[in-house]
Order: structure tokens, then C-alpha cells, then sequence
């Protein structure tokens, strides 16, 4: 397991750690993150120095927690570099459920920038974007038109939203809605921490003739504030392995169930 990826994991272990047995933020040991990832003491301890830093998790006496609740976001530039590695194999993966000559709208997002990166390699296609930094990043690429739809700028999140954005999508039909999002769970269904997220979601899922969904397996077993719709309102959705392992994310196998019965194509990155 390279360094970004045991970074990742450790980042999963330590905000998952309690909340299956709804404890909140409770510590997990240096020996446990030891034991669980294979690695020494030390290791985990050099780990769990290099994640406080960028303010991931809080260092307590022989152990951690959680540095912010998963909805304190911090801002998308506090965030795209958490879990890169990761959200790279998730963003090819989902480019490649594109077909070249679609009409694509692209959520906004961390993982779904790097959806953005894939889709470029991807073209012909059209492409309306919710996230100005996924605009930057298909500008002026060869086979791309570029559609970026208008509304509000939500302020650390350069995420299009508001009834502009809403009034938008509703003049417009697209082959795919590309979804990231906040939580999936087995019950509650697909959510979101954002009272404008959720609405811009809804919007999408009613205009797209098939939506894939994509989150890191942190997302799963998660329910957010506001419901965005019920699971099998998805077509596809794309996480990575350590959603199928009990031992790395508590409510992944659960939820990955509940998703394949409700006639959802899950696949792992």
C-alpha cells in the first residue's frame, strides 16, 4: 500500500471509528490503526502526525479523532487533497460509464473534479458544469463544449446554486448527471449536507435520462441533513473497495447491499 492510500485509510478508520455504535467522535488507539492496517507503531504514528497538520484528525493521548464533523467541510480548497489517490480511480472510473457524444452534466465536488480530468480524454462531448473549478479544469479541451450553468456561487465551495442554477437545468435534458455527493444510506437514501445542494441535485436527477453517482466509501452509512431522493432514484454508483470491508468502514457492506437490491449498479474503483 503506497503512502496516499495508507493516508486515506487511516483518515477512514479514525472518522468511522464509533460511529457505527452511534458514539460520535470517539478515539481509536495507535496499536488498533497498527493492527488494522498492517504496519508498526510508528508508522501510524508518523500517519497520524502528517493528518493533524493539515487539520484531518486531532492527535489525543495514544490515539486520535476526528479533527471537524464530516459537514464542516472546510471549504473545497481544504479538502481536494484529502484522499487524492483515491478519488483519482474514481474519477476515471466514472468517465469511462461515458459514452463519447453525450450530453453530461457534472455535479460539483472534490471527486468529481477529478471526474472533470478523465472526461476531457473522453470526447466529443458536451458537458454542463455545477462547480467552477470543474469549468477551469475542461476550458478550451480539445472535443469538449463547455456549458457552464449559471447561478449563485456558493462562497469556499465555487459551487453554482440558487434559483438560476434551478431555472437552468430545468431548460435543459442530458444523457447523464454525473452526482457526487454527501451521504448514502441504507434507509434514508441519498443526502446532503446543503439545503442548495440537495435542491440542485433533485434538479439534475429530473432532467438526466441516467445518473452515476460517485463518493469515497467515508460517504456511505452517512445521513445528511437534507434528503436529495430515495436509492433507487440512481442508476450506477461508483465507490472504492474499502466500502465492501466492515473493518474499514462500518455502514459500507450494509449500504452496498441495500443499494444492489434497490437495482443500483455499484462498482468498486
Amino acid at each position: 500500500m503506497d503512502v496516499a492510500d495508507r493516508l486515506d485509510l487511516t483518515l477512514r478508520l479514525v472518522q468511522g471509528h464509533g460511529q457505527d455504535q452511534g458514539q460520535g467522535q470517539a478515539r481509536v488507539s495507535v496499536a488498533e490503526l497498527a493492527q488494522r492496517l498492517g504496519v508498526s507503531e510508528m508508522t501510524v504514528r508518523r500517519d497520524l502526525d502528517v493528518l493533524e497538520r493539515q487539520g484531518l484528525v486531532r492527535r489525543v493521548h495514544g490515539g486520535a479523532v476526528a479533527g471537524r464533523p464530516r459537514e464542516e467541510g472546510g471549504g473545497f480548497e481544504a479538502r481536494q487533497a484529502w484522499q487524492a489517490a483515491t478519488k483519482d480511480r474514481l474519477g476515471a472510473a466514472v468517465a469511462g460509464l461515458v459514452e463519447p457524444g453525450s450530453r453530461v452534466l457534472l455535479d460539483a465536488g472534490t471527486t468529481t473534479v477529478h471526474v472533470a480530468e478523465h472526461l476531457a480524454a473522453r470526447g466529443p462531448l458536451t458537458v454542463a458544469v455545477l462547480s467552477l473549478q470543474a469549468a477551469v479544469r475542461l476550458a478550451d479541451r480539445p472535443g469538449i463544449d463547455l456549458l457552464v450553468v449559471g447561478g449563485r456561487s456558493r462562497p469556499g465551495e465555487r459551487s453554482l446554486v440558487g434559483p438560476l442554477a434551478l431555472r437552468t437545468l430545468e431548460s435543459l435534458a442530458f444523457d447523464v448527471f454525473v452526482m457526487s455527493i454527501g451521504g448514502v444510506h441504507a434507509v434514508h437514501g441519498w443526502s446532503e449536507f446543503s439545503l442548495d445542494d440537495a435542491a440542485v441535485k433533485q434538479a439534475g436527477l429530473g432532467q438526466a435520462a441516467r445518473t452515476v453517482a460517485v463518493a469515497d466509501a467515508t460517504k456511505l452509512g452517512v445521513r445528511a441533513f437534507s434528503q436529495v431522493a430515495p436509492l433507487d432514484a440512481v442508476h450506477s454508483f461508483v465507490t472504492d473497495a474499502a466500502a465492501a470491508d466492515s473493518a474499514t468502514h462500518p455502514g459500507g457492506p450494509q449500504t452496498l447491499d441495500a443499494l444492489r437490491e434497490a437495482g443500483v449498479e455499484t462498482r468498486l474503483a
